[in-house]
């Protein structure tokens, strides 16, 4: 008897701390959103709602974002994949078909990527006009700049580029529910950027440097939209950051002779890369080893990519309804 007393009054004590756990986490979870939202109303028009969500984000709860979108009940819609929404992309006119998806790169990769991911057709492919080599000078004058937010500024510049490009050249009403995705992958050893080589010697230079060492590869991706404001006080015919982040993975690079740095530069692969070096082709050869997401390396996280897509596309079906 006494010692089913005892397991009953634990029992009780557990399920009270588990009852205020909960009302604590609730609470908390209730004031961040709160704040997030009194950030994304009061503050000037060039700090957005999607940088006020980042800056909030590091510390709001799994509850808090869950509670971004809601379904047709009232409920909370957990986060999903591209892979449950794709069908959204692709723009025919037609209700439930009218998201128009564009990629802000000529390169092949992200291409490569995005049809991985079953979107081929979906989107259509439009280089950023943007001075990337004059970006890049100025923001390597910047001391304090991560190579992470480096990367994430160039695939946002390279973006906003394009659609401030686009609602220059046409009426906003063609651009409406339009995506423009911006992205920039770099190499970083111990805290150099390594971009693409301006010649043989230079990706000799690199692969060098690269060779029997860890380094990281950071990818920078945005999404920006036409016609679909951030908050309510932005400009309907401007393009907005809808979200931005970046993508890091490690990489470990074999022991190369002299003649695999050679053989490799002469196949004419490392060129066009940053690091001079493609994971995806004869340059996987090169790699031991890596710690994070392949795609990454290879020019788009596909499963954070996956994610986000899907969450503005959500987003963008709630604000029209």
């Amino acid at each position: 008897k006494p010692n089913m007393r005892h397991r009953s009054s634990a029992v009780h004590r557990h399920k009270r701390n588990s009852s205020q756990r909960k009302f604590v986490l609730d609470y908390n979870s209730v004031c961040q959103t709160v704040i997030l939202a009194i950030v994304a109303v009061l503050a000037p028009s060039s700090f957005d709602s999607a940088t006020a969500f980042g800056l909030l984000r590091p510390r709001m709860s799994r509850e808090v974002l869950r509670m971004t979108t809601k379904n047709g009940k009232g409920g909370d819609v957990e986060s999903t994949l591209l892979v449950s929404s794709s069908d959204k992309l692709g723009f025919t006119g037609t209700e439930g078909n009218s998201i128009r998806l564009i990629l802000a790169s000529q390169s092949p990769r992200r291409r490569e990527i995005l049809d991985m991911m079953g979107l081929t057709d979906r989107y259509t492919v439009n280089p950023s006009p943007l001075d990337e080599p004059a970006l890049q000078r100025e923001l390597a004058a910047r001391p304090h700049l991560s190579p992470e937010d480096y990367a994430k500024t160039l695939a946002e510049q390279k973006a906003q580029a394009l659609g401030l490009e686009m609602v220059t050249s046409a009426s906003t009403a063609e651009h409406e529910n339009t995506l423009i995705l911006g992205s920039d992958t770099i190499v970083d050893l111990d805290g150099t950027i390594l971009e693409k080589p301006v010649d043989e010697n230079d990706a000799h230079a690199m692969l060098t440097k690269l060779s029997g060492n860890w380094h990281k590869v950071h990818t920078g991706v945005a999404i920006y939209g036409l016609g679909v404001p951030a908050t309510a006080t932005s400009d309907y015919q401007q393009p907005s950051l809808l979200t931005s982040f970046t993508a890091t993975a490690r990489v470990k690079f074999a022991n190369l002779t002299p003649d695999d740095i050679k053989s490799y530069v002469n196949t004419g692969e490392p060129m066009d890369k940053a690091g001079s070096y493609g994971i995806q082709g004869v340059g996987g050869q090169l790699v031991e080893m890596i710690e994070g997401d392949y795609f990454c390396v290879m020019g788009l996280p596909m499963h954070r990519l996956s994610r986000e897509l899907s969450r503005t596309i959500t987003l963008l079906e709630a604000k029209s309804k």
